[in-house]
């Protein structure tokens, strides 16, 4: 029982981390959401656990879909390359390094734009574009944050069930 516990917090701080990463694009978030559900279900062995891996799961992974999903169609609406993005985020890590806290956010515009400008050689367009990719992202992050904010709920539930009947 001890290391259920154990478990059940080491869990916890791993879908905290996971939801952090769908914030912070560098940490695998609902991939670490699902592993962390995985092992949890593992350790605790019981039917409470394996529903709320089963749920939990489904949500993480609807969250990365839609999240992917959303963004993608909308820079393919909009024509931008995912080239654009990828610098984006080379910027956004560099950012992050060079300005506390902001930094990723600020590389992240700051690199999406200048992509833009190279590729369209105008600030208005460039500015539209590099502005509709940072919608897109964001909406895509909300959808993702979203569905793994209902994937550690369902995992508290769960945990809920697991040691009320154990």
């Amino acid at each position: 029982m001890e290391f259920q516990i154990l478990m059940t917090v080491l869990t916890g701080l791993l879908i905290v981390v996971g939801i952090a990463g769908v914030i912070v694009p560098i940490l695998p978030g609902s991939i670490l959401i699902i592993g962390a559900l995985l092992m949890w279900a593992l350790v605790v062995s019981s039917t409470a656990g394996w529903v709320a891996f089963g749920v939990g799961a489904v949500l993480a992974v609807a969250g990365l879909l839609a999240g992917a999903v959303l963004t993608g169609r909308k820079l393919q609406q909009r024509q931008i390359p995912g080239r654009s993005v990828l610098i984006g985020l080379v910027t956004g890590v560099v950012g992050m390094f060079l300005i506390p806290v902001v930094g990723l956010f600020v590389g992240f515009a700051a690199g999406l734009f200048a992509s833009e400008f190279a590729r369209q050689r105008q600030v208005g367009p460039a500015l539209s574009s590099s502005g509709a990719a940072l919608k897109a992202t964001g909406i895509g992050i909300l959808v993702e944050l979203g569905l793994a904010l209902l994937a550690g709920s369902v995992w508290v539930i769960g945990v809920w069930v697991h040691f009320a009947t154990a």
